[in-house]
């Protein structure tokens, strides 16, 4: 059980802010309650910044309290709108963004999101020493330093519910479908997606696989009676991905239907693994920050809550687990 850790605050009051940052994943808002909540009950203020980095540069925040965040915990998206702010690039662009804090009588900034807003964080504190504390809120769940991300479980659960869906459709028409999951670089959404769906292939940015492959492993379920088929395939770095292989396979002789669940995967309902989650590191990110704990990123490892600091996190990959992918190719077989 995910707990939050016990540590001591160096200040009795605080004013603390929260933003999103990138893209939104599920449970994100569960986050922003966490943060609020927790907050309130440390005897601090908290302000919310709409619209992530470029709503803090445009001075747009809101004052939050334990009201502002009733009934958002089951609802998708995030209720401070998210942006990806091409100017935080620029180092006066950071060194403005910690004065606006500054201005407000900020004394700390929870960022919630992915490699990108961590990288932001990061060097706007190396370079201006404005504490900052982040929580990985991305459904790829492809950042360093943590077993598990916020909305990764309800993405994968959007994508399993479409293929139990997609299946009962391909069994009765005796077809194939390629069915594309989110993921341009990372393959963990559709490996998790293709194990628990009983895809007969998975297809990953990390684990490439040739068409002539991809066809025998078809004919292999074909001479054991298969009537339909279901290949899973993360989208990868270029659009178009099952499209091509879908012209490739019909060229062999194979025709088959694509697919793909995009965007849905975003939005819904977080699980309540996610909404726990997502609580459970939203108030750690408090308590870290009220303790004088900042420049890092609240992780989970080994099913333990720990702080692991950004430079750790930034710029490193997540190992990818090909005994998973091994598996799940011997349990399609």
């Amino acid at each position: 059980m995910l707990t939050i850790p016990k540590l001591n605050k160096k200040k009795s009051h605080h004013s603390i802010a929260v933003l999103t940052s990138g893209g939104d994943a599920p449970g994100m808002n569960a986050a922003i309650r966490a943060v609020v909540r927790y907050g309130v009950a440390q005897e601090c203020k908290v302000h919310g910044i709409l619209r992530g980095y470029s709503g803090l540069l445009d001075g747009k925040m809101i004052d939050l309290d334990a009201s502002s965040v009733a009934n958002i915990i089951q609802r998708g998206g995030t209720i401070l709108k998210t942006d990806r702010c091409a100017p935080f690039y620029k180092k006066s662009t950071r060194k403005k963004a910690a004065q606006i804090l500054r201005d407000r009588d900020i004394d700390g900034l929870i960022v919630i999101g992915g490699d990108g807003s961590f990288t932001g964080a990061h060097l706007m504190e190396n370079e201006t020493g404005f504490p900052v504390v982040g929580v990985p809120g991305t459904i790829d769940n492809d950042i360093a330093g943590t077993e598990d991300t916020i909305g990764f479980d309800t993405a994968v659960n959007t994508g399993i519910d479409a293929i139990d869906r997609i299946r009962d459709t391909a069994s009765s028409h005796d077809r194939l479908f390629l069915v594309e999951v989110m993921g341009r670089s990372s393959g963990f959404i559709g490996l998790q997606v293709g194990m628990a769906g009983g895809a007969e292939t998975i297809i990953l940015p990390e684990k490439k696989e040739s068409i002539e492959t991809i066809c025998n492993t078809i004919e292999r379920g074909i001479r054991r009676g298969k009537t339909s088929s279901i290949i899973v395939v993360a989208e990868g770095p270029e659009p178009g991905l099952s499209s091509r292989l879908s012209v490739d396979l019909t060229r062999r002789g194979y025709t088959s239907k694509v697919c793909i669940l995009g965007h849905t995967q975003r939005g819904g309902a977080p699980t309540t693994h996610d909404r726990v989650l997502a609580s459970v590191l939203g108030a750690s990110a408090v308590a870290y920050l009220l303790s004088g704990r900042s420049n890092s990123m609240i992780g989970i490892q080994k099913d333990q809550v720990v702080l692991v600091p950004f430079k750790n996190v930034i710029g490193h990959k997540k190992k990818f687990p090909s005994e998973m992918l091994a598996l799940a190719r011997v349990l399609a077989s």
